[in-house]
């Protein structure tokens, strides 16, 4: 790198923002972070990574590897080590609670892992040297020269920032992606995709008693009518992680808010038809609950992730319903292709040229992948409530989808991917 190595802004401090702050130190370059709270923290309970996110984790940095790995649960069982979930039928009527039928699984090499948000942000945050996150910046505009110069970077407390690039990892809501398509944009605010969720914890030994130890210790993904259930354990499995979903057509109540506080006599409500195995993991949720409306990007996908010398990654690009469990995973492979984009030489030697290069190419190479994630996790969301076209309640149609659309998720390799962007950033620049 040269003396004078240029400055990239992050705007974000989540689980994006953080892993790519940390690839691109590792690789010599110049960084400081933008997060609007005033300290780091991610909102949610648990969340996965499959096998292509924890290899592009490793690409991004061992240590961000080593932090997953101090705070992952797997599944409890060893001969379900390498099971991503069972898929049962949680809509029987007549099976006993804890008995319902096995439809069928899907595995990989990592099987079910899962760690807290807010432990595994801890961890890696742990990675950032001091003076590089700024806390209390509310991004209100960018102003990106035409020629030489610095972009600038104006918040909502009256402080400015100068960096040579700009990098959006402010999630669902990101104010980067608004600035990038103008304000009035469809595509500015993220849509309601007309589903919900239900988010609880039960103590592993309620959990056991209740339901069995197959059911509370291993990842199981309860199928219905309109609605499904997965638990699975979290903190060393300590804990069973209940993520109850419904869909309606409804509106949601509040669109400036996420999330909304519940009772549990509403969750009862929306499963009262569902089979004795969900009534009974509902009935053990606290009284008071969150409910999660599940929006995304699918409706709106934005034409290009870049602009200039301004660029978004993660969910403040393509943010994505949860139902593939593969959001935060495909943020990091984002990160991972990034990194090796802005490390490339000839991205220095071209100076302001280099950069706009290098997002043009990230752009280029990821949307396709990014945008196919967000419209398939609408889909396996219906193949789970048996509402997609042309599958309905066939098992064994659902299982054969299910597996083809994951196993394009988990079987993509970082090395190849980082490959591509760098043949097309060689093209861009003619190099």
């Amino acid at each position: 790198m040269p003396e004078n190595k240029p400055t990239i802004a992050i705007v974000g401090g989540g689980i994006s923002g953080v892993v790519l702050a940390i690839a691109l130190i590792r690789r010599g370059l110049g960084v400081q972070v933008y997060e609007q709270a005033h300290a780091f923290g991610e909102i949610g309970a648990g969340v996965a990574f499959s096998p292509n996110a924890i290899r592009s984790m490793q690409a991004c940095s061992p240590d961000i590897y080593d932090a997953f790995e101090r705070v992952v649960t797997h599944n409890q069982w060893p001969s379900k080590k390498n099971i991503w979930f069972d898929f049962q039928d949680g809509y029987a009527k007549d099976s006993k609670v804890g008995e319902e039928k096995l439809l069928f699984s899907l595995e990989n090499d990592y099987g079910a892992n899962s760690v807290h948000r807010a432990d595994f942000l801890a961890e890696i945050v742990k990675l950032v040297p001091e003076g590089v996150t700024h806390f209390k910046k509310h991004l209100d505009t960018i102003e990106q020269p035409t020629g030489e110069g610095k972009v600038t970077l104006r918040f909502h407390d009256g402080t400015t920032a100068e960096a040579d690039a700009v990098i959006g990892c402010d999630g669902i809501k990101a104010r980067t992606r608004a600035w990038m398509l103008g304000d009035e944009h469809p595509g500015a605010a993220p849509v309601y995709t007309h589903k919900y969720a239900y988010r609880g914890l039960i103590p592993m030994d309620r959990a056991v008693e209740a339901l069995g130890d197959d059911n509370a210790k291993n990842g199981k993904m309860h199928l219905g009518k309109n609605g499904h259930i997965l638990t699975f354990p979290v903190q060393h499995g300590e804990v069973m992680n209940v993520v109850a979903f419904k869909t309606n057509d409804n509106d949601w109540p509040d669109p400036t808010r996420m999330t909304l506080p519940a009772k549990k006599e509403q969750a009862c409500e929306d499963f009262k038809d569902f089979g004795p195995t969900i009534r009974k993991i509902i009935d053990m949720l606290d009284s008071d609950l969150d409910c999660w409306a599940i929006f995304d990007t699918g409706d709106h996908p934005m034409p290009a992730y870049n602009k200039g010398r301004v660029c978004v990654i993660g969910d403040a690009a393509h943010a994505t319903s949860p139902h593939h469990g593969a959001g935060a995973g495909i943020c990091i492979e984002d990160a991972a292709v990034m990194a090796d984009l802005l490390a490339d030489p000839s991205v220095h030697k071209a100076g302001i040229k280099g950069f706009e290069a290098a997002f043009q190419a990230f752009s280029d190479c990821r949307k396709e992948r990014t945008q196919w994630l967000v419209q398939s996790s609408r889909r396996t969301g219906d193949l789970y409530e048996w509402r997609a076209d042309g599958v309905g309640e066939d098992a064994e149609k659902i299982h054969q989808e299910c597996k083809e659309r994951n196993d394009r998720i988990w079987n993509a390799q970082v090395d190849v991917m980082v490959k591509e962007a760098k043949q097309s950033l060689a093209t861009i620049l003619k190099v």
